[in-house]
């Protein structure tokens, strides 16, 4: 039906279709951008929500610390302990350290020379010593302590040892350094378990009768220098590491020195390692 009012249409200004390719690719440019700024933001989260997230990371952080004993050292201690002779003919010496400096030598015409560093007085090294039936037995350790201890700390021990007597060894340390300066000292047997660290075993002397150096490695590096007047045959094996024995002829695990086929006295080593290197020195 035709209208009976005279309308105008109003003209509308050509537009070139490039000019609409144009505009609707900025629009589409534009909302891109917006969705990808969106995404690389990070998500906001409530109080409650953050709340409920972090409570079970202070339960754990609880927990960790438990465990521990956060405290600051006192001044070192400086203790010295000695240990007379007897009527024992042989010596079987054990010591047993958590964490610290171990070092072990010959040096006194007594049964024991000892000199001890800590700086806890809780930690003070506990010492006995009982004689029965010919045989010297004497203990030295750490006092044991369940929890692990965070910040500064110096623990050493310094153990001199009779050179004549037949000696049994055995040291256990958990963590640090030990230096073993054995090869002055009249040894039957050695017995050395580390955890993480470095041991230096030092066997160059004389030996008068054959004996056995049992070593067993955690973490760390294990050095020993060997003695030349006498037979050595040594079985090393390593777990995650590397083995090396210059002037020792080797077969597979097992390492030997040339006078080892016509010696009359031997020294046998059974090293076994963690992680590490373990080296024999032949001199």
């Amino acid at each position: 039906m035709a209208c009976g009012h005279r309308c105008r249409i109003k003209d509308t200004p050509a537009v070139a279709p490039c000019e609409h390719r144009a505009k609707g690719g900025e629009f589409f440019r534009q909302r891109r951008l917006a969705i990808v700024e969106q995404l690389r933001a990070p998500p906001r989260m409530s109080l409650q929500m953050t709340t409920h997230l972090l409570r079970p990371l202070g339960a754990l952080a609880a927990l960790a610390l438990a465990g521990c004993v956060i405290e600051t050292a006192g001044p070192p201690r400086h203790e010295f302990q000695t240990i007379e002779r007897d009527s024992s003919q042989r010596l079987r010496v054990r010591l047993t350290m958590g964490a610290g400096n171990l070092q072990v030598g010959s040096g006194t015409e007594k049964f024991l020379r000892a000199d001890f560093t800590y700086d806890r007085p809780e930690e003070k090294p506990e010492v006995r010593y009982h004689s029965s039936g010919g045989l010297g037995d004497l203990v030295i350790q750490q006092p044991g302590e369940r929890h692990g201890r965070i910040g500064s700390h110096k623990y050493e021990w310094d153990i001199r040892l009779a050179r004549d007597l037949p000696l049994d060894l055995s040291a256990q340390f958990g963590a640090g350094q030990a230096q073993l300066d054995l090869g002055s000292l009249n040894l039957d047997g050695v017995d050395v378990e580390m955890g993480v660290g470095d041991l230096k075993m030092d066997l160059r002397g004389s030996p008068k009768r054959d004996y056995t150096v049992r070593i067993r490695g955690g973490v760390g590096q294990a050095t020993i220098r060997l003695p030349s007047g006498c037979g050595v045959v040594a079985e090393a094996q390593g777990g995650i590491g590397s083995i090396e024995a210059p002037g020792l002829i080797r077969h597979g695990n097992r390492f030997e020195n040339e006078a080892y086929a016509s010696a009359k006295v031997t020294v046998h080593l059974d090293i076994r390692g963690g992680i590490g290197s373990i080296r024999l020195l032949a001199e």
